[in-house]
Parts: structure tokens; C-alpha cells; sequence
């Protein structure tokens, strides 16, 4: 169907982020496409059960703050930072649809990264010395101010994301995408566990001291000796290992040596035959669920076009790997080609879940209930040492 989720909510003004870099930098992002017929009733009840319930996005970048302050960039990416931020009305729409806590990502490549024709977002130089650090630095500080200025409310434990929902904060568990700043550095590890970073994706678009990405041909071939530590180390500490960009053959290292669970926040699963270098296995997602996992539903244009398509995305992952092992990973703000691109729009996606013949328990696992569990196994053996 034609109908968009404008026409239903109102109001919603057109989102700043990138439908892809390339395809933002040209032309204003497309409408997006419900792919359904809303049912007001059942709208209210989708609003109703977000207010109850505890919703957690396990991979966003809510008004890009990430772009703050970048220096060294090249090519579209500088035009990509050019753009600016947009934090406040990225947390309200957060506070208008009720999405009341996401994973706050750095990125930690951002700087070294540009578009390449034919073959999409890569490295194009490697770091100067000292630049990633001082990189994870600027965008930490730069996190650190929103709670400053009171648009968000820090989180370490599901605890503390629980308590932000009833006192009515934006939960923010502070995350890097990429673990480039490290550099292969388990004491590096430990100074950014103290600036409270909670969730880290070891790789991002760039091989690193850690292991390798999922979209070049490998380098490592999985996980460096360096990349092992750092994984065990993680483990420690109590901060959620995230999947997502790492390589299969990292990615099923990574479960070799983790004893905690992961999520994998922004992916998918291939099917027989196809070929998408974003994807995971099905086989490594079973494993990721057998360890007590999350996988995060992806809502990226990746062979769909509509909201919808991204529930049918959700729907699948549950057939595959469980309902207890699906979570949201938005990749909100930063999105390729997104059927879902604002916040303020989760009521509808909680209620075409509903539409399609997921129950309310069901439903609350995953836009929160199963993430918060991970995050739980994750930081609990902290308190009880």
C-alpha cells in the first residue's frame, strides 16, 4: 500500500538522518511507506503497552552526535558531518513515541571512512597517530554533554535503564561502534569502562588490532590474539560484546570466547543462496541464541521497502531463532535507505507486530524485555564481586 506513516501519526517532520550517505547528500529522504492499513484501535493499545513495558534500541545514533567536531574528513563523508546534529529533536521524537532507552553510539572510524564507487562506505587511509583515541575522546565528551544539558539520563545495568523509565528519562547506555580507539589496548579497555561505556561493537567498517569486518576480504582471518583479550577482558568488566560488522569467521570466534552472552544489534539472517555482506549465518545466529543472544531486527532498505517489510524482518528472526532472541537495533540516525526512520513512528511498529499475530509478552521481549536480559547477565557478576 501507498499510505505513509505521516499520514497516519501527522505532525512528524522529515528526519534529518541519512537514507544512505550517498542518496542523502542528493535528495531529500523518501517518505516512508507503511506497507499496511493502521487500525486506530489497535494503535492505542500498541501506545498502552509502550507505556508499560521497558523498551530498549540495542543500536542507534539518536541526532548523530557522532559527527560533532570530527576533524580529518574527507570527500562525502566531510559533506555528511557538514549537515550538523540534531539531538533535541531526536530524543523528542524518542519521548513521542515512547522508545525510552537506546545504546548511544560512537563511531569510532568515522574520520577514515568515505564513499567508494561501487564498492560503498570503507577506509581510505589508515589513522595518524594517536588520532583514534583522540577521536573517542571528543565524541564521549560530546555524549557526556546531552546528559549535561538534561536530554538524557546515563545508563551502566538494566536496573538503572528501569528506574529512568519510571522517573521519565531518555536512558542512555553509552556504546562505540567500532573498537578502533583501543588499539588492541586492554588498558585502553579499562580507561573507557571508567568513562562508562557499556556496550562496544569490536569492528566497524575498518580492520582493526581486534579482528576483522564483515564487508573486505579478510585480513586476520577472526580474531587477532590482542582481539582474544580484549573479547575476555570485555567479559570482565561487564560490557555487551556487539556483533554486528564483525566478519563470520570473528563473529563465530567471538562466541568461541565469550562465556557471556552477545547481541549481534543490527543485522539479519541469509537465506540458501543469497548473498548480502551485512547478514550473519544461520547457523552463527543459532549459536548467538543457544548462548542466550539477542539479534537485533535491522530496519535498513536491504531488500525491502516498507515498514512492513521490516516486521516481516522481525518475524523471521523469531521463526529461525525464538522470540526470546529478537531485539530492535534501529541504527536510528545513521540508517541505510531506513523503512523506519523516526522515533516518534514506534507505536506504529509495535502495532503492526500486533497486526500480524504477535502477542503483548511476545511483542515486549522484543522491543526491550529480551536486550535489558542480556545487559543484566552482562553486568550482574560486577555487583557481586
Amino acid at each position: 500500500m501507498g499510505i505513509t506513516r505521516r499520514q497516519i501519526l501527522g505532525g512528524s517532520a522529515a528526519v534529518l538522518a541519512a537514507a544512505g550517505l550517498g542518496i542523502y547528500l542528493k535528495t531529500k529522504p523518501k517518505p516512508i511507506v507503511l506497507g499496511f492499513a493502521p487500525d486506530p484501535d489497535m494503535l492505542q493499545s500498541a501506545k498502552a503497552l509502550i507505556t508499560k513495558v521497558p523498551s530498549f534500541d540495542l543500536h542507534a545514533h539518536p541526532g548523530r552526535t557522532f559527527v560533532k567536531d570530527a576533524h580529518g574528513l574527507k570527500g562525502m563523508i566531510k559533506l555528511y558531518a557538514a549537515r550538523g546534529t540534531f539531538e533535541d529533536k531526536a530524543i523528542a521524537d524518542m519521548k513521542a513515541g515512547g522508545m525510552n532507552a537506546a545504546a548511544f553510539m560512537i563511531v569510532s572510524d568515522f574520520q577514515i571512512l568515505n564513499l567508494v564507487k561501487g564498492k560503498g562506505l570503507m577506509p581510505i587511509r589508515e589513522f595518524d597517530e594517536g588520532e583514534a583515541w583522540a577521536s573517542y575522546k571528543t565524541q564521549m565528551g560530546n555524549l557526556k554533554a546531552l546528559a549535561t544539558r538534561g536530554l538524557i539520563q546515563p545508563v551502566f545495568t538494566s536496573t538503572d535503564i528501569l528506574r529512568a523509565k519510571k522517573a521519565g528519562k531518555i536512558a542512555a547506555l553509552y556504546g562505540s561502534e567500532g573498537g578502533d580507539f583501543l588499539g588492541g589496548s586492554v588498558e585502553r579497555l579499562h580507561e573507557a569502562y571508567q568513562d562508562g561505556l557499556r556496550i562496544i561493537n569490536p569492528m566497524h567498517y575498518h580492520h582493526n588490532e581486534i579482528g576483522d569486518i564483515m564487508t573486505i576480504a579478510p585480513h586476520h582471518n577472526g580474531l587477532t590474539q590482542a582481539g582474544v583479550s580484549i573479547i575476555e577482558e570485555m567479559n570482565r568488566l561487564g560490557i555487551v560484546i556487539d556483533a554486528a560488522h564483525a566478519s563470520l569467521e570473528s563473529l563465530s570466534h567471538i562466541l568461541n570466547v565469550s562465556h557471556h552472552p552477545i547481541v549481534c544489534s543490527h543485522t539479519h539472517i541469509l537465506k540458501d543462496g543469497q548473498t548480502m555482506p551485512r547478514f550473519i549465518s544461520k547457523d552463527l545466529a543459532l549459536r548467538i541464541a543457544e548462548n542466550g543472544g539477542v539479534i537485533g531486527a535491522w530496519p535498513a532498505g536491504l531488500g525491502i521497502s516498507t515498514m512492513d517489510g521490516f516486521i516481516t524482518r522481525i518475524l523471521e528472526l523469531v521463526d529461525i531463532v525464538g522470540v526470546d532472541h529478537v531485539g530492535l537495533g534501529t541504527d536510528m540516525d545513521a540508517n541505510y535507505k531506513p523503512v523506519w526512520d523516526n522515533y516518534a513512528d514506534f507505536p506504529l511498529i509495535v502495532m503492526r507486530m500486533m497486526q500480524r499475530g504477535l502477542h503483548e509478552d511476545e511483542i515486549s521481549k522484543i522491543i526491550g524485555g529480551n536486550g535489558l536480559r542480556v545487559l543484566e547477565r552482562v553486568t550482574e557478576h560486577k555487583r557481586l564481586r
